[in-house]
């Protein structure tokens, strides 16, 4: 059992490796260039941190906008699977909250429900499935729900990387706290510099982009809205 467990580690070890999970992102936000959104901030970090252990792994990241006059918002969430045993099964807790200068601190949510992870043996590709229900702190209809997807996929002998997320949840309309469905999707696509030839290896800089599309979030008027960067990353 023992070995049983040091091998699984290092596997989980090697999967951070391949994902080049801690990183930090530089967004320039073109959203501003939509008629409805010219007070959008333009630049946005992205810190990520994804670290597997013994029983599970710790997931977090931590956006924040820039304004002419510095940081306008900003925003976290933190998740922990939980896993005992060999079964591609997890426990998932989250909690996501946040700071405005217009809107003061977003609500807090917390999450909590179970976890279906895919990789390919190589790590080359996975994704993860995660249901759960949502506790809308400080709300009249507190309790909800979210349906995560998340995945990535290296190609081109690693020079590429596809990753991102989808997230569908039950949220309240801001003025009249009735219910609506909320969908967003921020797939990225980069260009991983370290695997060009002549390159250091070591030399963890990736350029690429971020597509942020979503319904019923950057504005609650049932329109879709696509807002791209042109994004860089240092990965540690």
């Amino acid at each position: 059992n023992k070995m049983k467990n040091v091998a699984v580690f290092v596997l989980l070890w090697m999967a951070s490796l391949t994902m080049q999970a801690q990183n930090v992102q530089l967004h320039y936000d073109f959203g501003h260039l939509n008629d409805n959104l010219k007070t959008r901030p333009k630049l946005t970090t992205t810190v990520e941190m994804f670290k597997p252990d013994r029983w599970g792994s710790t997931f977090f990241f931590v956006d924040m906008n820039y304004e002419d006059n510095g940081v306008e918002s900003a925003y976290w969430e933190i998740s922990r699977e939980l896993k005992f045993w060999q079964a591609p099964l997890s426990l998932h807790i989250e909690y996501n909250g946040g700071l405005s200068k217009g809107v003061g601190a977003y609500k807090d949510a917390y999450l909590a429900g179970a976890t279906y992870t895919w990789n390919e043996p190589n790590f080359n590709s996975g994704f993860t499935l995660t249901p759960m229900y949502k506790y809308l702190a400080h709300q009249n209809q507190p309790h909800s729900y979210q349906f995560t997807a998340t995945w990535y996929l290296h190609f081109a002998k690693h020079l590429f990387t596809f990753d991102g997320f989808v997230d569908i949840w039950g949220d309240r309309r801001f003025s009249d706290g009735s219910n609506l469905c909320v969908v967003m999707t921020e797939p990225q696509l980069w260009c991983n510099l370290n695997k060009i030839k002549g390159v250091p290896e070591n030399f963890n800089l990736s350029v690429g982009t971020e597509w942020k599309i979503s319904n019923n979030f950057v504005n609650q008027n049932h329109r879709w809205y696509w807002l791209p960067t042109l994004a860089a990353k240092w990965s540690f």
